[in-house]
């Protein structure tokens, strides 16, 4: 991969760890998922840095940034926009909503109806959405930064399989350690360091870093290792309903993509193994029995991993 992209890469996220604090492996995912054109979902208790991650990727690659607050009485036209009839041209018009930008936080997506869920399903997948007949493309690149908190279950709609299906990976910030915490403290004790980030990439630049991120190479063996890990969900004793083959294509464009973040122009094990988690994860039904056990998926993938043999040189 080119020197000149790595380069890009970290400038970005020095940028983005001036304000998010210990967070390295989140800011990887996240950045590796817009270059891999796909949504991820920040499953966290509040007050643990999801919205200050979203708009300080913002402003570091200058992209348009909006945020919905997602609450049981939000409506699809809230999400989308609505046409209204405007007296003075004698016709309806258009008014965008806040789907039209190029980084939407979704805050708290599990508060709102499935009805206004299933709004963003079209535009998270097509990169369109249909109002009243008419399909509006959308921008690019178009990333869907949603938020729900797993603790709080009261007034909330869990997410059905096909939203989930929807986002690329599932990513958990977790709490900061003390000297973290510490840091936060002192950084932001006297005044936001986001109002201090400058623009270090634009809308064009990640449009052409995607096409490159294309070129990476993924060796036979490393595909058949990743094909095996997405196939052996389908068989393992305590799932349901294992990764579909959309899985296996999202794991595979999200190796590629994480490999080129790392300055890599070929996917090693290792990033399979990374990125196994956040991507397959949300994707698995468990039965019954292991629910009651309170197994989770992560431990699933954690198993797969450590009995799959991995391909050697």
């Amino acid at each position: 991969m080119e020197i000149q992209f790595s380069r890009k890469i970290l400038t970005v996220m020095d940028h983005i760890r001036k304000v998010v604090v210990g967070k390295t492996k989140v800011i990887e995912l996240v950045l590796t998922a817009l270059l891999a054109g796909g949504h991820v979902l920040l499953e966290d208790v509040p007050g643990v840095g999801k919205t200050l991650m979203a708009k300080a990727l913002a402003k570091s690659l200058n992209l348009e940034f909006r945020r919905i607050q997602f609450t049981p009485d939000l409506l699809p036209m809230d999400v989308l926009g609505v046409n209204i009839y405007s007296q003075k041209a004698g016709e309806f018009v258009f008014s965008p909503g806040p789907i039209m930008t190029n980084i939407l936080l979704a805050d708290e997506i599990n508060r709102a109806t499935p009805r206004t869920q299933s709004s963003l399903l079209e535009a998270m997948e097509e990169r369109q959405f249909t109002v009243d007949g008419v399909t509006r493309r959308l921008k690019e690149p178009f990333l869907v930064l949603a938020t729900q908190n797993p603790i709080e279950m009261e007034g909330t709609f869990p997410l059905p399989e096909a939203q989930l299906d929807r986002f690329l990976m599932r990513v958990k910030l977790g709490y900061p350690n003390l000297e973290e915490e510490r840091s936060i403290l002192h950084r932001f004790g006297a005044q936001s360091p986001l109002e201090d980030i400058k623009p270090v990439l634009s809308a064009e630049d990640i449009l052409e870093m995607r096409e490159q991120v294309k070129s990476v190479n993924v060796d036979e063996s490393v595909e058949n290792y990743m094909l095996a890990v997405v196939r052996e969900t389908r068989n393992h004793p305590a799932v349901r309903l294992g990764a579909s083959p959309r899985a296996s294509l999202l794991l595979y464009k999200c190796a590629k993509a994480y490999a080129a973040l790392k300055g890599r122009d070929y996917v090693i094990p290792d990033d399979v193994k990374h990125l196994a988690g956040p991507v397959l994860s949300h994707r698995l039904i468990l039965n019954y029995e292991s629910l009651l056990k309170d197994y989770r998926p992560e431990d699933v993938i954690a198993e797969i991993l450590e009995k799959t043999p991995v391909p050697v040189e």
